[in-house]
């Protein structure tokens, strides 16, 4: 093999290498999105249960449910920032009541789409599209 024929081949190869390394490196980000969604999506389902029991313990008071939703909102956004408002906290109260069964919430589904999930009075309506297999 002549000397341009051998660095023609190196060539191809770093091109092979670093076209893989993308490849990995992207599936890696994608995975690592979608895992941190998903840990969001469980977090606010557990504030959602937990403020449901709460609730519970007042016998579900209307009164009483603001009354805990606007007190811990007002405790937890100067310590968490804006993802702890009084909106978020009772949508993450009606995404527990909506989804009270810890498996049937999808990994593969980010908080924003079950935010506009909850809103959907119909349970018919509210189920979320087939999931996709990636092959």
């Amino acid at each position: 093999m002549k000397k341009n024929e051998a660095e023609l081949v190196k060539i191809e190869s770093i091109d092979t290498l670093h076209q893989d390394a993308c490849q990995i490196i992207e599936k890696a980000r994608s995975n690592a999105v979608r895992s941190v969604d998903f840990c969001l999506v469980q977090m606010y389902w557990n504030l959602g249960k937990r403020i449901f029991e709460e609730e519970q313990q007042g016998k579900e008071r209307a009164d009483y449910g603001k009354y805990i939703i606007r007190n811990l909102s007002k405790r937890l956004t100067p310590e968490y920032g804006g993802g702890f408002s009084v909106r978020q906290l009772e949508q993450s109260r009606q995404f527990y009541r909506t989804y009270p069964i810890a498996n049937t919430v999808r990994s593969q589904l980010n908080w924003s789409q079950y935010r506009r999930l909850i809103q959907i009075e119909d349970p018919d309506k509210r189920e979320p599209p087939p999931l996709q297999r990636n092959c």
